[in-house]
């Protein structure tokens, strides 16, 4: 439990569930504020290339009737 949140003693099982999921949420984001800093270069992401213009200029060609 955290010192500045005691836990009351009447909290419901729907008020239990969100301070749980509040206090995971604020866990994960301080992971992920202390993991922010080790990005290298200007960009940081794993993912690279994803938007941009495709190879090329798209052909489409019918099927032929038959």
């Amino acid at each position: 439990m955290t010192a500045d949140a005691p836990e009351p003693e009447d909290e419901s099982p729907d008020d239990e569930l969100k301070r749980k999921f509040r206090e995971a949420l604020e866990r994960k984001r301080q992971g992920q504020a202390d993991a922010g800093g080790t990005a290298r270069g200007r960009d940081g992401s794993k993912i690279h290339g994803t938007h941009g213009p495709a190879g090329g200029r798209r052909s489409f060609r019918r099927k032929s009737g038959g």
